[in-house]
């Protein structure tokens, strides 16, 4: 089993942690972990885009010359997709790109995710994260004694005060547990881990 130390939040040693090897330590599978990425970027797309068919733009509802006799090209509309100001051919719509991996992917994903932080020793585990009072400098703080700029940390449960302090730190971002994903943690250069979301991951994924 791998073991790490368990930080304060002034960055001092005070105990160490044995990593689950079924979650923390298997090889990690780059093609499952690019998939899984690949499906979450594609699940935040709004797909809102939308273009004017040849129908909905306005004008164009007379035939702009006869059909034989003109020399010209034969036309039904000055709004066909070929005419300045005609409609859209095949243009995008908008749709849903939301699809769903299968669920002994997205939790190979998950797993080797986290054993990547573990193999580059980019995973800090902290005792505990908490602020008496909605302050960014106790969370700047904590970075600078961890040596972590751009982070992503894991709380156990929903925290405002320490989420709202560190909304606003560039390169920081806060999750839970039961919101963490693949993009989020290979995103960011350190997987800052509360020690007891460390034992609710094992508990979910192990």
């Amino acid at each position: 089993m791998a073991k790490v130390s368990v930080y304060d939040m002034t960055g001092a040693v005070v105990s160490d942690l044995e990593l689950n090897d079924g979650v923390f330590g298997i090889e990690p599978n780059t093609a499952v972990m690019h998939a899984a990425v690949v499906n979450y970027l594609a699940n935040q797309r709004q797909g809102t885009q939308s273009t004017l068919t040849r129908s909905e733009v306005s004008g164009g509802g007379k035939k702009p010359w006869r059909q034989k006799g003109t020399g010209h090209a034969r036309q039904g509309s000055t709004r066909a997709p070929q005419w300045t100001h005609g409609g859209v051919a095949l243009g995008p719509k908008p749709r849903s790109y939301r699809y769903t991996l299968n669920k002994k992917v997205k939790r190979l994903a998950l797993k080797s995710a986290l054993s990547s932080k573990v193999i580059d020793s980019d995973i800090i585990v902290v005792d505990e994260i908490k602020s008496d009072e909605y302050k960014t400098k106790t969370i700047v703080a904590m970075l600078k004694a961890l040596g972590a700029e751009k982070a992503l940390i894991v709380l156990n449960g929903v925290d405002e005060k320490v989420i709202k302090s560190a909304a606003n730190i560039p390169g920081v971002k806060t999750t839970q547990v039961n919101t963490l994903n693949v993009y989020d943690i290979l995103k960011y250069n350190k997987f800052i881990v509360v020690k007891d979301a460390v034992a609710k991951i094992e508990e979910v994924y192990a």
